[in-house]
């Protein structure tokens, strides 16, 4: 059985979207168990049963308002800090939470703590790409806004790992976002995270394509993206954006459009379902933070049940592929080396 902690109260509509969310989830799945961290006098009339579900009190809740050090350090009986201490303690295998992402970075990093070797933990999504069900993963997507060449080396294998293990990606191809596809492209920073990345791709540690313009991400021209966090979010959102606005239109121009468009959107049904499904975000399961001990997996503030539900199902996911464990190995190995190489 999979135990996923679940920070009950974090997010725009909680605990209402999270806790309708986790029963969608627990409906279709009976291998997870849920714990439901968070006002019990709230979440209990929301259940219509309590099968595969566990209800933790916490008497505080970090809201979005809070700055995240001094809450995750103060507020030491909140949803999100006995969430992850269940983590921490084994009493749970993955945290989840749809609250604030910067007391999660930080209460992950202080409770959980960094893989050895880690320097910088950094936020992967998940986004579409056209031509496959498959999407690419991107990391940092939101993290670390300033991002050094060492933390891009380590995005790069992490991300490897992500997408071998979680999306199931033989020998992933890893890009750098970057102004244009040329070696000598971009600003000094971004030409030293090429070469480095090179070097890597070389030594076989990663299999790199070189850099590639975010245009081309929806075209799957990489299975990992790696960028600094302030760059990752911008994209990020601006791949979102566009997906809602795009399905907005075409319905409101079905909607709009007269009897000829209402009559070809019923010929194209199952296309549009289709080309829908693929722009949907939501089903991609939120951000996870790769780096941490545990799985760490987060979604929108503004999720609603059925996307919590895919958050829920991705950190299943994450638990049962053993991502977490290969790369703590591979950065002990690291390690391991180096210290030899020094004797």
């Amino acid at each position: 059985m999979i135990r996923l902690a679940v920070d009950a109260m974090g997010g725009d509509d909680a605990p209402e979207s999270v806790v309708e969310g986790v029963e969608l989830a627990r409906n279709e799945r009976d291998d997870i168990e849920f714990l439901l961290f968070g006002d019990e006098k709230q979440i209990r009339p929301l259940l219509s049963d309590d099968k595969n579900i566990k209800i933790i009190q916490a008497d505080e809740v970090i809201t979005m308002e809070d700055e995240p050090v001094r809450a995750v350090k103060r507020k030491k009986n909140s949803s999100l800090v006995l969430a992850a201490k269940a983590v921490k303690n084994g009493d749970a295998d993955a945290l989840v939470s749809i609250g604030s992402s910067g007391a999660l970075l930080v209460a992950s990093l202080l409770i959980l703590g960094r893989i050895k070797g880690i320097d910088r933990p950094g936020f992967t999504a998940t986004m579409p790409v056209m031509n496959s069900d498959r999407g690419f993963t991107m990391v940092d997507a939101g993290a670390n806004a300033d991002a050094k060449v060492a933390n891009i080396e380590q995005y790069a294998l992490l991300g490897k790992y992500y997408s071998e293990h979680v999306s199931h990606v033989k020998n992933p191809r890893v890009g750098l976002i970057n102004n244009g596809t040329e070696a000598d492209k971009g600003d000094m920073i971004h030409r030293k995270m090429h070469d480095a990345l090179q070097v890597m791709g070389d030594n076989g540690e990663i299999n790199f394509i070189g850099n590639i313009e975010s245009r081309e991400l929806l075209n799957g021209v990489a299975d990992v993206v790696v960028t600094d966090g302030f760059t990752g979010n911008a994209v990020l959102k601006s791949i979102e954006g566009t997906a809602m606005s795009i399905m907005g239109m075409l319905k409101d121009s079905i909607m709009h459009g007269g009897i000829k468009a209402k009559l070809g959107a019923l010929l194209l049904k199952d296309s549009l379902k289709k080309m829908a499904n693929k722009m949907d975000y939501k089903r991609y399961g939120g951000a996870v933070l790769l780096g941490i001990k545990s799985p760490v997996v987060k979604g929108h503030g503004n999720s609603d049940p059925k996307t919590v539900k895919y958050v829920l199902f991705n950190a299943a996911e994450i638990v049962k592929s053993g991502y977490v464990e290969s790369v703590k190995n591979h950065f002990t190995k690291v390690a391991e080396e180096k210290a030899a190489e020094k004797e």
